[in-house]
């Protein structure tokens, strides 16, 4: 699994332009000759499943093509406390200045794939599969998406353009849930997946009969899930949402849903603690 490039290179500047400012790393530059070379390892504090590898690599060497970046693994990978992530070698400012900006990136993004991978894990003895949402930190979408993939999940819609997802406020302002889905069935091509959300049992058969691809149970209790199973009888792909927990999610991938999505894969995470020790 990899990032394009540009996007990468996009996220770097700027965070280098943010943390630089008009005079650059006041500290670094301050104590620390300009000829001084480091030898340095980035570990993990903490187990944690591995994301964002390549933007740490852009971070370190983005000061000095001198800087030489080592994984010892690959994102997606698996880690213990203590297990070493990469070495670092080169000029002791670029590597100093670009720390952070390094860390914050592998940090997040660890932390999402770490988060993911326990909940794949929990459902491991279903076919339900985990998928994250829309609710991204703004700018860091493919990136956040991309650990979620790491940690073994699944990606919803990417955005706005790439699948059609009518929610309750659009059943509302479209007049009810067929026209809602009759009116998009009109406007969008036949390649287009059509999901709709619902969040009572008496809504689902007119999503079933309108013809949507997927429709989304937003709320409802395993009971609730199970009884919407039985009802579509494989007529529609179902996805549960809300109060998707790692306490609540092995019930209700056992209702038998598809899918299971959870926007707090991206905005409720933690980082994932990893640190860089120098060596020399």
């Amino acid at each position: 699994m990899t990032l394009p490039r540009p996007l990468i290179d996009r996220a770097i500047e700027a965070a280098f332009a943010e943390d630089l400012g008009l005079s650059g790393d006041i500290t670094t530059d301050a104590c620390i000759p300009a000829d001084a070379t480091s030898k340095t390892v980035i570990a993990a504090r903490k187990p944690g499943t591995i994301a964002g590898l390549d933007l740490a690599r852009a971070a370190f060497e983005y000061l000095s093509t001198e800087t030489n970046t080592n994984f010892q693994i690959e994102d997606g990978a698996r880690v213990t406390k203590g297990g070493v992530i990469a070495r670092i070698e080169g000029p002791s400012r670029a590597i100093l200045t670009a720390e952070r900006i390094a860390l914050n990136y592998l940090g997040r993004l660890s932390g999402i794939a770490t988060m993911t991978a326990a909940l794949v894990d929990a459902v491991s003895h279903t076919e339900a599969q985990i998928a994250c949402t829309r609710k991204t930190t703004p700018g860091l979408r493919a990136f956040e998406k991309h650990a979620v993939k790491c940690g073994g999940g699944k990606n919803h819609r990417f955005g706005l353009f790439d699948a059609v997802m009518i929610k309750d406020n659009h059943i509302i302002a479209a007049g009810g849930i067929n026209a809602a889905l009759a009116a998009v069935r009109t406007h969008v091509g036949h390649t287009v997946k059509i999901e709709i959300e619902i969040d009572r049992l008496d809504q689902l058969e007119a999503a079933l009969t309108g013809g949507a691809d997927i429709i989304l149970l937003d709320n409802m209790s395993t009971d609730e899930l199970r009884e919407a199973v039985r009802l579509t009888k494989g007529r529609a792909r179902l996805e549960a949402s809300g109060n998707v927990t790692l306490e609540t999610v092995a019930g209700i991938a056992e209702t038998g849903v598809d899918t299971i999505s959870s926007g707090a894969l991206t905005h409720s995470a933690p980082n994932l603690d990893l640190g860089l020790d120098f060596l020399t």
